[in-house]
C-alpha cells in the first residue's frame, strides 16, 4: 500500500470517529438544541412583541455584546436599546432564519448558539431587512438559561 493510501485510509478512519455519538450524547445534545432553540424564541417574541421586562430577564448583568459595527456594549446600553425599540414605530422585526441555528455543549457552562436571524422595519413607507449572523453564549444559572456574552455581525 502507497503512503497516499494509507494517510487517506487513515484520514477517513479518524475523522469518522470524530463524529460518532453515544446515544445518550445524542440525546443530551437534541434536548440542549430543543431548550435553546426555545429560549431563543422566548427571547425573540418578547423582542418583537415589545415586552421590555420579559426581555431584560434573558442577559446577564455582566453581559458583553460586541457588534461588528457597534463594537463592545454591556447589559444597559442593551436593555436601554430595547425600551427606546419599544416606543418606536418603525415595526422592528427578528426572525431566525429557518435551519441556521446550531447548539453546542460547553461543559461546566452552558451553551453556544450560532445562527443567522434577519431585522426588519419600516422605513421611508418600504419593508427594509437584513440578515446577519450571531452568536450567543448562554449560561445556565441554576435552572434558567441567560445570555452572557454575543457577538453580531455581518451587517
Amino acid at each position: 500500500m502507497n503512503n497516499q493510501v494509507f494517510y487517506f485510509l487513515f484520514l477517513i478512519v479518524l475523522f469518522s470517529g470524530c463524529s460518532h455519538l453515544t446515544a445518550q450524547e445524542k440525546k443530551s445534545e437534541d434536548k440542549l438544541y430543543t431548550e435553546i432553540a426555545h429560549m431563543d424564541s422566548v427571547l425573540f417574541n418578547a423582542f418583537n412583541s415589545r415586552d421590555t421586562l420579559t426581555f431584560k430577564k434573558f442577559f446577564t448583568e455582566d453581559l458583553e455584546f460586541y457588534h461588528d459595527k457597534g463594537g463592545l456594549t454591556g447589559y444597559q446600553h442593551t436593555i436601554e436599546f430595547m425600551r427606546s425599540t419599544a416606543k418606536s414605530t418603525n415595526g422592528l422585526r427578528r426572525d431566525l432564519v429557518p435551519g441556521s441555528l446550531e447548539v453546542y455543549p460547553i461543559p461546566n457552562y452552558g451553551a453556544m448558539e450560532i445562527g443567522a436571524h434577519t431585522f426588519c422595519h419600516q422605513e421611508n413607507g418600504k419593508q427594509d431587512c437584513g440578515t446577519f449572523k450571531f452568536v450567543h453564549i448562554w449560561k445556565k444559572v441554576g435552572n434558567e438559561w441567560k445570555i452572557a456574552r454575543v457577538v453580531s455581525y455581518g451587517h
